[in-house]
């Protein structure tokens, strides 16, 4: 639901005790994001939508980071224009002493991670996208204010993002990630969700990418999406090799309602293109500093609500397995590597293309936020017309009252 009590998720709060959140400033920009799992092993940057932030991915950080991957999830920055994302976020690979990545992107987080490896090919090593598109020109032919962006209220920008998540009836774990989305977007500053706005509107598209199609992955969900075909027809077509996954159902964020599904995807994404997992490294990383880089700002606690952090109690962890999302479950073995059959219920490995996009401005509903966007600006400006009417008229009679106080 959009709007009433929101109660955190047992799951986020136990890792919001156990993984720290880091904060670094790079020049002007600020930097947060969650940073768990082995430093030997290749990472997988998690890159979220216009509505997410690194906490959206907690359930791939807890599983993955488990198994012995690295994974890392990062809010996107106050970034204007795409030049400026593609520069910051090389600076901060950079602060953080990475060289080669893996990135995983979702909505407008995934058309960032094709733009970066567009750009800094050398640097990135394979690609997942979900719910993302190749080009802005959608976007801003449906947001008609976009020039005022920056100016505009944050309740309205919030209310405009809010229009683009499907609303119910869901089923409880659907429901469930749109309340958890929901919170997230509620904790962002105006100028954040200005920001990202105009890199969703921004006039760029992507360009032919030095990446092989074998080794990019797109997620899809088989229940519903809220992007034209027109943008779906347009990634199928950019990448024809491209390795393909289908989730029976998930909404538009199956990362948080089929994370069981997805951490899979993931796992068999990395293998296949030469990650190797790193288990037994993973207990000396509990012991240790949980992670994190060198010069930053680590906030174990960056909620007032977050429950205290007992080191003794977190020194005895349980075994990784314990804290691990169940996997679904299959009377027949199988390996890694092959997706197991008696799910195909709940999702599919295919070879076609597929994608689902938040599309963020495409809806009935969000130009109808737009049009009272408009209305409300409009009455704003001619109110401080009127103001400056009123105030004129005010110094002339009190001006003139002088004058005829003088004179008597």
């Amino acid at each position: 639901m959009k709007g009433g009590v929101f109660s955190a998720p047992g799951d986020y709060i136990y890792f919001k005790s156990q993984v720290p959140l880091h904060k670094i400033p790079i020049g002007t920009k600020q930097w947060r994001y969650y940073d768990f799992g082995p430093k030997e092993v290749p990472p997988l940057i998690c890159l979220p939508g216009t509505a997410g932030t690194a906490d959206v991915y907690y359930k791939q950080i807890m599983a993955l980071s488990f198994k012995g991957y690295r994974i890392i999830s990062v809010d996107i920055p106050r970034v204007w224009n795409h030049h400026e994302w593609i520069q910051a976020f090389e600076k901060f690979l950079d602060a953080i002493d990475v060289h080669h990545i893996h990135l995983y992107g979702t909505s407008l987080g995934g058309f960032l991670a094709q733009l970066f490896a567009q750009h800094r090919p050398r640097r990135v090593r394979s690609l997942i996208l979900s719910n993302s598109f190749l080009e802005t020109r959608s976007f801003s032919a449906a947001m008609p204010w976009a020039p005022i962006v920056g100016w505009t209220p944050s309740f309205l920008l919030k209310r405009y993002i809010l229009t683009g998540i499907r609303d119910g009836p869901h089923e409880p774990f659907i429901a469930d990630s749109v309340d958890f989305v929901v919170s997230q977007v509620e904790t962002l500053s105006r100028e954040d969700l200005a920001s990202r706005l105009t890199l969703t509107v921004d006039a760029a598209s992507v360009g032919s990418l030095l990446l092989p199609d074998s080794l990019i992955t797109i997620i899809d969900t088989n229940d519903y999406c809220a992007i034209p075909q027109q943008l779906k027809d347009q990634l199928s077509e950019r990448y024809p090799e491209a390795r393909r996954a289908y989730l029976k159902s998930g909404g538009d964020f199956p990362f948080l309602s089929r994370p069981d599904e997805v951490n899979l995807h993931l796992q068999l994404h990395l293998r296949r293109v030469g990650v190797e997992a790193r288990p037994d490294l993973v207990k000396s990383i509990h012991k240790e500093d949980n992670g994190g880089s060198p010069g930053e700002k680590s906030d174990k606690r960056e909620d007032p609500d977050d429950p205290p952090n007992d080191d003794e109690g977190s020194s005895e962890n349980p075994s990784s397995e314990s804290q691990l999302p169940p996997a679904p479950e299959n009377s027949e073995s199988h390996s890694i590597d092959e997706p197991p059959l008696s799910t195909a219920n709940n999702w599919q490995w295919d070879d076609k293309d597929k994608i689902v996009v938040l599309g963020s401005g495409l809806m009935n509903e969000q130009q109808i936020v737009a049009i009272e966007i408009l209305v409300q600006l409009s009455w704003e400006m001619v109110a401080l017309d009127w103001l400056s009417v009123h105030v004129g008229l005010l110094y002339i009679m009190l001006n003139s009252g002088w004058r005829i106080r003088e004179a008597l």
